[in-house]
């Protein structure tokens, strides 16, 4: 189930739910999944609350026994949509799938790139732009020519 408390140009809930479904069999969530797409006040509480970080963040992830729930602000993925030059809508898939892979028991942060190989495989297959991991890592630098 899809709960937009905050409208994003371009996402339409019939879309976006078809999209979870697929994200969720692709990264082998069993259950229900929630998904509120909602302002920075809304994230920021949930941070606050479950994280102890006072700020709004772009994607929650809340396991259950089976399934769990997701929450994405959507100011911060039309923030994120313009500054990399995608639609809006592909932002939220963006999310969606990040969040279905932290339910399924994915870590980025303590498992050394298991998390972006399965996410960068799951976004090409889905035609998705960048992931959200990928975009977060700096640049590779390169050389210059003598």
């Amino acid at each position: 189930m899809i709960i937009f408390e905050t409208a994003v140009q371009g996402a339409s809930r019939p879309s976006l739910e078809r999209f979870a479904r697929r994200a969720q069999k692709l990264a082998g969530v069993r259950g229900e999944v929630g998904i509120l797409i909602g302002g920075n006040r809304r994230l920021r509480q949930l941070n606050r609350l479950f994280r102890g970080k006072n700020k709004p963040t772009d994607v929650l992830s809340f396991a259950g026994d089976e399934g769990g729930d997701i929450a994405i602000s959507a100011v911060i993925a039309r923030q994120n949509a313009r500054r990399y030059s995608h639609s809006a809508a592909d932002e939220l898939k963006i999310l969606v799938l990040h969040g279905m892979l932290h339910l399924a028991g994915y870590d980025h942060e303590t498992d050394n790139g298991r998390m972006a190989r399965v996410e960068s495989k799951l976004r090409a297959q889905l035609k998705l732009p960048a992931s959200l991991i990928d975009r977060g890592r700096p640049a590779p630098r390169t050389r210059r020519a003598r």
